[in-house]
């Protein structure tokens, strides 16, 4: 598979609650869904960059945070509908959410957020929010963490 149809991403979590925070994107095509709209803090890897470096710089250009510099646990991969793969790693972080700053795209000559929210979700909401190809990402972390999740269930349960 091409470089150009492969993206890296976070998913940051915290523990008390155990939560994930997840992304919904900006712009016209994501306003006002919810239901399979969200992701992941996400983008492209770049040619002759490493998974790990576009992750990083993928979640400082949409969120205005630093990448955490935690421990990362590798998360493994996925494959959306179009076919693009993505390669995750969870981190246990806590952020400021007043100074979520997020990049901007322009389409037709307006800008837009990348990202117009980030949200603390329980591993069911996020679920629900993220895209389907996605979900496997909590379920590998909580097995990981320890916490009933399996790798190989079902988004539906």
């Amino acid at each position: 598979m091409s470089r150009l149809m492969r993206s890296a991403g976070l998913l940051p979590y915290r523990l008390d609650p155990f939560e994930v925070l997840i992304a919904h994107p900006g712009g016209p095509f994501f306003r006002g869904r919810d239901q399979g709209a969200w992701s992941l803090v996400k983008g492209l890897v770049k040619k002759n960059e490493s998974d790990e470096s576009a992750a990083a710089r993928e979640f400082e250009e949409e969120t205005g945070w630093r990448a955490p510099e935690a421990q990362w646990v590798a998360l493994g991969e996925t494959v959306l509908r179009s076919r693009k793969v993505v390669v995750a790693w969870a981190v246990e972080q806590e952020f400021e959410m007043s100074s979520f700053n997020p990049g901007t795209f322009t389409l037709h000559g307006r800008q837009y957020p990348e990202i117009d929210r980030v949200e603390w979700s329980t591993p069911k909401l996020a679920r629900y929010r993220l895209n389907n190809a996605q979900g496997v990402f909590i379920a590998r972390l909580e097995a990981h963490l320890g916490l009933n999740g399996s790798p190989e269930r079902s988004l539906d349960e």
